[in-house]
């Protein structure tokens, strides 16, 4: 695979359709004792090739959509990048036919050799089920964090009450029940923008990488909203982007 010639500014594609993050299947369920064929909608899962420079870097188990944005949020959240400014632009690799391939992506950086060099360091194979399997040492999983200062206050009962507004957006978890959900709202409880993905992590990278080319951090006006439980990974990609609060449907962990 190449770069393809025809790539486009980071953050510039467009919106993806949940139809993308669906493919229908025929299939056999159990019901009342008896087979019964039925159609059945499932969550895409494919792997996505992130390359830095045209060099492989990760790949990723992810739902298809919004890979730029998911891009950008992982390489936030890991320390590659510091700001919006350090990407250069994300491109769709091509294949030897001359076709974008659609689960490979190239991110060009605006990052001195040196300090990439030191942000190198560690090496990542993440999945779609552990934001931080692959981690070399338990020191890889510690980052120096600048601690959030952010004086947004937010009513209980608008906490209490997105859950269902979060439920309500997710188009593509209505037609499957696969996909989980990471959503950012405004201290009135007001949806700012929401992704899915298999992946826990991978929506949250996806809603802050939306978040980045929108040029809108440190998000410490800001609530996270996720659908399933608050792990290590999630909080920390939370910090990193300035989040004031981060809430979830679920239990946190210790």
């Amino acid at each position: 695979m190449r770069s393809s010639a025809s790539s486009s500014r980071a953050g510039e594609s467009g919106e993806d359709s949940s139809s993308a993050q669906v493919r229908a299947r025929q299939t056999l369920k159990w019901r009342a004792g008896a087979l019964h064929s039925e159609g059945d909608a499932l969550a895409i899962e494919e792997p996505l090739e992130i390359r830095l420079g045209g060099k492989r870097f990760t790949l990723t188990m992810r739902t298809p959509g919004h890979d730029e944005e998911l891009a950008a949020g992982f390489l936030l959240a890991e320390g590659f990048i510091r700001s919006r400014a350090e990407i250069d632009e994300i491109r769709r690799m091509i294949d030897r036919k001359g076709h974008p391939e659609p689960n490979a992506i190239d991110v060009i950086l605006k990052v001195p050799a040196d300090a990439m060099r030191q942000r190198m360091r560690r090496n990542f194979t993440i999945s779609s089920s552990c934001g931080v399997c692959g981690k070399t040492s338990i020191e890889s999983l510690m980052r120096r964090i600048e601690p959030v200062k952010s004086a947004m206050k937010v009513r209980g009962a608008t906490i209490s009450s997105l859950p269902t507004r979060m439920r309500a957006a997710q188009e593509a978890f209505a037609a499957t029940g696969g996909l989980h959900a990471a959503a950012l709202f405004d201290r009135a409880g007001t949806l700012q923008v929401i992704r899915e993905d298999v992946g826990r992590h991978n929506a949250v990278d996806k809603a802050i990488g939306w978040a980045i080319f929108g040029g809108k951090l440190p998000l410490d006006e800001t609530l996270l909203m996720v659908s399933g439980r608050l792990s290590f990974e999630i909080v920390q990609k939370g910090a990193v982007a300035g989040i004031a609060i981060v809430a979830a449907v679920s239990a946190p962990s210790s």
